[in-house]
């Protein structure tokens, strides 16, 4: 006979024990079950290993879906206020890095822990290193088939994640799942990935590798003032991850090095003031030196300001505000923090995360088509998420 629970939860990331330590404080009978070796493996390596729990400003309108509006319901039931409240009573020391962006002050072990203390005080079951062969629906819940024996469950949540960064564990099963109930699964891709370069932009970056500056990045019609990270592969940082989920291969980027400045008018000035000088030397006021240097011996930009004329400034203001590059593509899963598409949630109610035509069947978290932007967005929908569903399954 399979071992008899309400509700199984098939991963044990952020949303999965979100919702495991919901659906136990309602007194349902609940089981965690994943593959991997210890719970929450990518909550413990985010935010350089303080995880940015959550977002004080989040809103809808940080997150990418072919169904907009699906978001709104469950982030609205379950805000980042609820999820400090819980961080508070907890003990967990935080602070808020840029705007809005929380970050334990100590370690990302802390959400995990607390996760895990959720779960206990909830009832909640949690197994690892347990491998799931199958997954069979009843005429009474689902029948699954495991390394580890097998179970029987009322409600199923999958909560498996995407396909980004495999060596954490993630594997598509949750993609196959909703195939196998008959789902249909958008194009997934890598995002917030940094960018890769053609060779020869490669190599004239190459000296800059580990430098880091204020840009902002755009491409259509998006734009992001955040920092941009000169790597020895291409280009990362935060305005670089932000981008790269609205870029497709064959796409162009517009990086502009000196945002929120009138850089004609600085460059006049400039000439006028220290005519000897050069360009680099100028740039060197508002940009890290090495890469002002750098940056203008890839333009070519050479001679005292005084050898250019006002056209001459205008081609160096443009170039400074439209850097055009188009990168060779991007680091792919191997680097990427999420997973863009997903299950389409047009299946789904956008209440409970449940399927339309079998409500006792859930889908949360990063396997669904909702991905946040950076800066603690996708952990925010993992709780709203996990929440929503464990309040009914």
């Amino acid at each position: 006979m399979p071992s008899q629970y309400d509700v199984i939860i098939i991963g044990a990331g952020a949303a999965g024990l979100m919702c495991a330590a919901t659906a136990g404080y309602r007194g349902r009978r609940v089981l965690v079950l994943d593959h991997a070796n210890k719970a929450g493996k990518k909550i413990l390596m985010s935010g350089g290993g303080r995880c940015n729990f959550t977002n004080l400003n989040s809103t809808p309108a940080n997150f990418l879906s072919d169904n907009p509006h699906f978001c709104i319901s469950a982030l609205k039931r379950y805000t980042p206020q609820h999820f400090l409240d819980l961080v508070e009573r907890h003990g967990i020391e935080h602070e808020e890095k840029a705007a809005g962006q929380l970050f334990c002050r100590d370690s990302s072990k802390e959400i995990v822990d607390l996760l895990l203390t959720e779960c206990e005080w909830a009832g909640a079951e949690i197994r690892l290193e347990t491998e799931i062969r199958a997954v069979a629906a009843e005429d009474d819940g689902y029948h699954l088939r495991t390394s580890a024996g097998d179970y029987h469950c009322q409600a199923l949540v999958v909560a498996c994640g995407g396909l980004s960064i495999p060596t954490m564990g993630a594997t598509g099963l949750g993609y196959e799942l909703a195939r196998q109930f008959g789902l249909e699964v958008l194009p997934t891709r890598a995002g917030l990935v940094p960018f890769t370069l053609h060779p020869e932009l490669k190599t004239q970056l190459a000296p800059l590798a580990g430098i880091s500056c204020p840009v902002a990045a755009e491409c259509k019609g998006e734009r992001f003032v955040e920092p941009m990270l000169v790597t020895h592969r291409g280009l990362s940082g935060p305005s670089m991850l932000q981008i790269s989920s609205f870029w497709h291969p064959g796409d162009t980027l517009a990086v502009d090095l000196m945002p929120g400045r009138d850089v004609l008018s600085e460059l006049k000035q400039w000439r006028q003031e220290k005519p000897q000088a050069s360009l680099a030397q100028c740039l060197a006021q508002v940009l890290p030196k090495r890469f002002a240097q750098a940056f203008s011996e890839l333009q070519a930009w050479q001679g005292p300001l005084q050898a250019y004329s006002n056209s001459d400034l205008e081609q160096v203001a443009k170039t400074l505000s439209q850097w055009t590059i188009k990168p060779a593509g991007t680091e792919g899963y191997r680097t990427a923090e999420v997973t863009l598409g997903g299950v389409d949630t047009r299946q789904l109610s956008s209440k409970t995360m449940a399927v339309l035509d079998r409500p006792t069947l859930f889908f949360i978290g990063e396997v669904v088509d909702v991905t946040g932007h950076l800066g603690g967005h996708n952990f925010q929908w993992a709780w709203a998420s996990g929440v929503a569903a464990g309040s009914v399954a």
